[in-house]
């Protein structure tokens, strides 16, 4: 199954239609998006919690690191760079976490909320090598922009 990216907005945007709570749309965001696509073997988001610290928020898949601060990872660089990381081989990632060992590549996007404030990160693994696209990257953005852009 491969995921229908204009089909997964209007999804995500009839379930979250008003809703500013981010915890909320982060849980409602990642089950669906999960559920879309078999590449995707682990989702959900890294909230930030302190200053340069992320803690693990809603998710769908196996354990995942609890904290991840904005020096290590491919999380702790979407956080810390405010870019979006496509890594096609993890173990080419200096500094990888490896929260699980099937983890093969990996898309990480920033997620703002209200005031272009960083809420956290939203972390996709696979454990398929070069699993995402550009593509992937651009569609998830636009569902995140539009989705979080009034959240707190």
């Amino acid at each position: 199954m491969t995921v229908d990216y204009e089909t997964l907005a209007k999804t995500i945007a009839a379930l979250t239609e008003n809703e500013t709570d981010a915890v909320a749309l982060m849980a409602t965001i990642a089950c669906e998006v999960h559920h879309s696509d078999d590449r995707f073997d682990w989702t959900g988001f890294y909230r930030v919690v302190a200053p340069e610290v992320m803690k693990i928020g809603p998710y769908q898949g196996g354990h995942g690191c609890l904290v991840i601060p904005f020096a290590r990872g491919v999380c702790g660089a979407a956080a810390r760079t405010g870019q979006v990381q496509l890594v096609a081989d993890v173990d080419q990632f200096e500094g990888h976490i490896a929260c699980a060992s099937s983890t093969r590549s990996e898309l990480v996007l920033p997620v703002w909320g209200a005031n272009d404030a960083l809420l956290g990160v939203f972390d996709i693994d696979s454990d398929q090598a070069d699993a995402f696209t550009q593509v992937d990257a651009d569609a998830l953005g636009g569902i995140l922009n539009d989705c979080f852009k009034n959240a707190i």
